[in-house]
């Protein structure tokens, strides 16, 4: 297998010039190699246009039924998703193509709501000695993935927020009082919709989980799954079902959405209070 170490990068657009070009040798339309490899035909154009990565069993088969010498398995470790660690650059580039993200945070401000000084501070404080370059270009990547917002249409984001995301001073109180004005903002543009669990709900399904959901216009629901150094994205029908009921159940024990605007403010103005106080 390829890797970043030992194999230059190949980019997404390249990568899918070669599949085009290996379908159409092999007689293949969008469609007839979607239905023998188990994807849908617009995945297949979101390939060859660059747009998306093909996971690692889609990868398989595509080598299989092109016979490919597993050129489309080798290489797929290169593409140009370094930017994110290994188990989350799926679900980096399905962000990218959802209609709807529906995340739960148990301890943290989920990526596509942080600040810069908020991914800051939580990427030292999970990596004290990361180097300034490496902290830099993580801050970048995942301010970036936020420009999916850029369309007023899509995705539509539900976010719910354990309280404890809102009290754990990460960066300090100003870096707080932004991150939650910040949300706040985003909320009342109608942008995103969010919901605090607030600590009196007690234990629930998700309690010390992080998921997110997310839905296509054409192809199946995923959940993303993940825990400490490690996570995984599914859309195994059974798995991606179970996952929602937890969701559900969260979302029926969280505070209702003005309610948990609310608190967000209230709790921004405590730490600009804080701010005051200890100059």
């Amino acid at each position: 297998m390829a890797n970043d170490a030992t194999e230059p990068m190949m980019t997404r657009r390249k990568y899918g010039e070669e599949l085009r070009l290996r379908r159409e040798a092999a007689g293949h339309t969008q469609l007839s190699l979607g239905e023998a490899v188990i994807v849908s035909p617009s995945m297949i154009a979101h390939i060859e246009a660059g747009r998306r990565r093909p996971r690692l069993e889609d990868a398989k088969r595509l080598d299989k039924e092109l016979n490919a010498n597993g050129f489309f398995e080798r290489w797929l470790p290169t593409l140009d998703e370094a930017q994110f660690a290994p188990h989350f650059a799926e679900a980096a580039e399905s962000e990218k193509l959802a209609e709807v993200i529906e995340e739960y945070a148990a301890g943290a401000v989920p990526g596509l709501l942080q600040t810069a000084d908020y991914a800051r501070a939580i990427n030292i404080g999970t990596e004290p000695n990361i180097q300034a370059g490496k902290l830099d270009q993580r801050v970048v990547n995942r301010i970036n993935r936020a420009k999916i917002f850029d369309d007023p249409t899509k995705p539509r984001m539900w976010a719910i927020l354990s309280e404890a995301v809102l009290r754990t001073v990460v960066g300090g109180p100003e870096v707080m009082a932004r991150q939650l004005r910040h949300i706040a903002k985003l909320i009342r543009s109608g942008r995103v919709q969010v919901q605090v669990l607030p600590f009196s709900a007690g234990a629930h399904p998700l309690t010390d989980n992080r998921l997110k959901l997310m839905r296509f216009p054409d192809a199946p629901d995923e959940a993303y799954f993940e825990v400490l150094y490690t996570g995984a994205l599914t859309d195994e029908p059974a798995l991606v079902r179970r996952y929602r009921e937890a969701y559900d159940l969260a979302r029926a024990a969280a505070l209702p959405l003005v309610a948990s605007l609310e608190l967000i403010e209230s709790v921004a103005e405590e730490y600009e209070n804080a701010m005051q106080e200890h100059p």
